[in-house]
């Protein structure tokens, strides 16, 4: 990536550093999935909510931090130039309140609260407007003394109290409930957010407390880790993964070689900021390891001067192991270099690795010093002994994964290995991007464009040539094979062709013809800032919407949206980007994909296409447009895109403590006919409590949840992170998919969250006469700190409490969801699975609900009446939700529920048989909310064409 040193920074001014600081953030958002969904999310919520001058979330968190790390850019390098200056702020009372600075206490919880309305205090009036002005009760705008927090109900879950604000809009089912209305400002359109009028202030407090967060966050770990954090002024990552063995002592002395010439490169360069990130794995058998890495680039030589070619072992090695470890430890979009002689003895670590690939889109290139179809000899003594025959194909988990990745797999000798590694050189030189890659069986040709914009020309042919042809725009010839001529020089390596076109490079488009004797992989970088970064995504119609970014690979044979943004535009540039070509391995044009932009500049704004049906091969991407002039403009993303018809939703993703068990849930989803399946769970510190991989059954365009667990030892120091990877592979097809889970383990403080209570659902059929009917509720129990529920109590009411414990599993049987919901409504049941489902990740999930039906099992249940002592329930929730179900006489309506953790914390939890109205209305709602969400995806798909 190209970033600016501070002479250009003061004499370009402000908005350039933009640029070069949006290459960053762009990388940071579209690899963290996570970022919360305050505000509207992004560009097209504004569209889909037609409110042009709304802030959204990600316009705020890029503008945070871009002013940051400007600030961090002053006090390091001396820059000066001003700096500019969730949910929270848009769905709480707080502005109304009149308060003109953040809330402290949400930023340092040491500070002193403000008091939050009880749940059973009114909080608003009814509003039957758009626009909901004054409709917060006094109380919680004056006081006395003090005003109160409070924020507002959303659709039916949890079940909203009359007299409650609701969050509003015309996605809110709940704001037809008592108290009609709400008082969300997540946009600047009365049609969403009924106290729009108070969405700029709002956003500007949003803004300002994020700054303070990563003010604070600066401050803790320097200005220096902060850059870091963000890839800002950092060159790409050099990372090596090298096989140790006795037969390596060539491979070691390229690899240390290649390394001192791109140091001093880069030294010489001078370019301003930091060095980049270096990273080392060794390996060899049995071990791997350690991860060696630094930013500084000295004690990076000193690492590879100390690396020594071992007595070797038999043949094969823990190659995988190390490739994970690296993928594990280096940034996203790295490039990881591979020197081994060996095939991979862990294999079944391919699928864990193929995951962290895709996941954090690195590139791997193998160097192997050994022809896939060679036979073994003790020729040499630092050859490693072999016992037995080896496989021609034991290269081939390699071969995959660069292929999927985007990398090369480049089979050479210890004679020319010091030839061939110079394409590491080549990759990891700043601002190089990708004009063109592919892979072929068999003869074959290939185009590739050189804009104006593109400097430096660099081929890469991998694999063995009979004839060679390269062709230039105008027409003019030459035999790369002959090693002489106008266009290009040829270096030529056992293994490798690497071509550099000779300047002036003629721009336009190149064609290269090959005569091949085997599989051949084609790559030609190019020396450029204009890149670009892509994700899939589906229309989000819930709370704030939007779209969503799909996790893991995309469903095949289904509709998606891709979002693009275009990086690397200086702000004077002008181009325009009209579509996006799917790619099949060869480099054939699969698809075509139509972006709806007319024009980009230094700006950052999302493109956005629609795909009709996503090819069920795998693909890359090829964006096309044009610059100010009219000439053509195409970038090319090398790793391949693997579409399947499993999916993995992660449901909750916890923050672990030592000392402590933590629970990781997730479901996977079949789109396709019934077959079983295999998940393999692994994570980097073996706190996995069960290792084995499992097989379970999943019927047609099913579902099955399961959850992992994960032991932390008492001794784990606080602040390590754990990465978890899990990998769902069908057992009668390729169809595969993954999820990755980055965890951190938090010091552990005083537990001083009480527990929750959450209505699930309220039942009443009371009639005039009180004595001849009943009423009940749901209600889901949960422990919000870290302590565990311990104990609970039915402290007033003359009905009895059965308590319910659900299994974690559940099963889909292909039932219609609407009918298996109103199944367990019937049937007075509730999952505790589903509530925490909507509390966790209830956006990511509402897609599939429409679509999978659950089946509940349940053990034996348990009851408690107002007369008996405080009931130990510690071994039923061993820290997951458990449910209840309330059921009194109607002529004792209300009831109070105690509920304590390990702690000591207590909630009490007041039950009403009024609720039920909300219920009814819910009900009479649903219909209108279910036509809203057919409406945004045809109002975007019309913008779109």
């Amino acid at each position: 990536m190209n970033f600016l040193s501070c002479a250009e920074c003061r004499e370009m001014g402000r908005g350039q550093v933009k640029v070069s600081l949006w290459i960053s953030l762009v990388t940071l958002l579209i690899h963290c999935p996570s970022i919360c969904w305050a505000f509207l999310p992004n560009f097209w919520s504004r569209v889909l909510t037609l409110s042009w001058d709304s802030y959204t979330h990600q316009y705020m968190t890029e503008q945070a931090l871009i002013n940051v790390t400007i600030e961090t850019l002053i006090s390091t390098h001396g820059y000066q130039q001003d700096a500019d200056s969730q949910d929270f702020y848009s769905h709480s009372n707080w502005v109304e309140m009149g308060q003109y600075t953040e809330y402290i206490h949400l930023l340092n919880p040491k500070e002193p609260p403000v008091p939050v309305a009880s749940e059973d205090t009114p909080t608003c009036a009814a509003c039957h407007r758009f626009s909901c002005y004054n409709n917060l009760l006094e109380e919680l705008v004056q006081g006395p003394p003090r005003p109160l927090l409070t924020t507002g109900y959303f659709s039916t879950y949890p079940a909203k109290p009359t007299g409650k604000c609701s969050h509003g809009g015309i996605l809110d089912s709940s704001r037809d409930q008592g108290a009609e209305g709400g008082i969300n400002k997540d946009s600047t359109s009365p049609l969403f957010s009924p106290h729009h009028y108070l969405h700029k202030e709002a956003a500007r407090l949003a803004t300002t407390a994020t700054l303070s967060v990563l003010r604070d966050l600066r401050h803790t770990v320097g200005p220096k880790s902060f850059l870091r954090l963000f890839s800002v002024q950092q060159p790409p990552s050099l990372v090596f993964v090298i096989d140790t063995t006795g037969s390596m002592f060539e491979e070691i002395t390229a690899a240390r070689m290649r390394v001192l010439s791109i140091i001093r490169a880069r030294a010489q360069s001078r370019s301003p900021g930091l060095p980049g990130t270096f990273v080392l794995v060794p390996f060899h058998d049995p071990g791997f390891g350690p991860v060696l890495e630094t930013d500084d680039p000295d004690q990076f030589q000193l690492f590879m001067e100390d690396l020594t070619a071992l007595s070797g072992g038999d043949e094969p090695e823990m190659c995988l192991s190390a490739i994970e470890l690296a993928l594990i430890h280096s940034p996203p979009l790295s490039e990881i270099f591979v020197f081994t002689d060996a095939s991979p003895k862990d294999r079944h670590l391919y699928s864990t690795v193929k995951s962290l690939i895709l996941e954090k889109k690195s590139k791997v290139t193998f160097l192997l010093t050994e022809d896939q179809n060679s036979r073994m000899t003790l020729k040499d003594r630092r050859k490693r002994k072999r016992r037995k025959a080896l496989s021609p194909d034991r290269f081939s988990l390699y071969s995959s994964l660069s292929s999927i990745s985007g990398g090369m797999t480049i089979f050479t000798t210890n004679t020319d290995i010091q030839k061939a590694s110079a394409i590491v050189e080549d990759s990891t030189a700043t601002n190089k991007v990708t004009l063109l890659h592919a892979e072929s069986e068999a003869d074959s040709s290939h185009y590739f464009t050189v804009d104006r914009g593109v400097g430096g020309v660099t081929l890469h042919v991998a694999g063995k040539l009979s004839q060679c042809l390269l062709s230039s725009p105008t027409g003019v010839n030459q035999s790369l094979l002959s090693e002489a001529g106008p266009l290009a020089g040829l270096d030529h390596a056992e293994g490798l062709y690497r071509v550099n076109l000779l300047p002036p490079i003629e721009p336009g488009q190149w064609q290269l013809s090959v005569t091949a004797q085997g599989p051949i992989t084609f790559n030609v970088l190019g020396e450029s800032t204009l890149d670009f970064f892509y994700y899939f995504a589906v229309v989000e119609n819930e709370t704030h919407p939007g779209l969503r970014r799909v996790e893991g690979s995309p469903i095949a044979d289904v509709s998606a949206f891709l979002v693009v943004s275009v990086t690397g535009l200086s702000w004077n540039d002008e181009a325009t980007f009209s579509h996006v070509t799917l790619l099949s391995t060869n480099g054939e044009s699969l698809q075509k994909i139509l972006l709806n932009s007319s024009s980009s500049s230094g700006s950052s704004e999302e493109l956005v296409g629609h795909i009709n049906s996503i090819p069920r091969m795998p693909f890359s991407m090829r964006l096309s447009g044009r610059d100010g002039k009219g000439n053509e403009l195409e970038r090319v993303s090398s790793e391949m895109v693997q579409p399947t018809h499993v999916q993995i939703l992660v449901l909750s993703a916890p923050q672990l403590l030592a000392g402590h068990h933590s629970t990781v849930l997730f479901e996977v989803f079949n789109h396709g006919p019934a077959r079983w399946f295999t998940l393999i769970a692994k994570d980097d510190h073996g706190y996995l409590s069960d290792t084995k991989d499992s097989s379970f059954s999943i019927g047609e365009r099913g579902s099955v949840r399961r959850e992992v667990e994960l032991r932390i030892p008492l001794s784990t120091q606080s602040g390590q992170t754990v990465t978890l990877t899990l990998s769902v592979q069908a057992q009668d097809s390729p169809d595969s998919n993954y999820a990755v889970v980055h965890l951190t383990v938090l010091p552990e403080e005083p537990d001083m969250s009480p527990p929750s209570c959450s209505s699930l659902r309220v039942e009443s059929a009371c009639p005039p006469q009180c004595s001849l009917g009943n009423w009940s509720v749901s209600l889901a129990l949960k422990d919000r700190g870290h302590s565990g529920l311990a104990s609970m109590q039915l402290a007033k009411g003359q009905g009895t409490i059965t308590l319910l414990h659900q299994e974690t599993t559940r099963k889909t049987e292909g039932e219609n969801p609407l009918t298996q919901l109103h199944k367990e409504a019937t049937e007075g049941q509730a999952s505790p699975l589903m509530q925490l489902n909507k509390e966790a990740q209830e956006h990511q999930l509402h897609q599939h609900r429409a679509r999978h039906g659950h089946q509940v099992h349940q053990s034996e249940p348990s009851t408690l009446v107002h007369s008996d002592p405080p009931l130990n329930i510690s071994q039923w929730a061993r820290g997951r939700h458990i449910t209840l179900h309330y059921t009194s006489n109607c002529c004792d309506p209300q009831a109070e529920l105690l509920i304590w953790d390990r702690a000591g914390n207590m909630r009490r939890c007041h039950l009403i048989a009024s609720q039920q109205r909300g219920l009814r209305e819910n009900k009479k709602n649903s219909a209108s909310s279910r036509t809203a969400g057919l409406v945004f995806p045809l109002v975007l798909f019309s913008l779109l064409i």
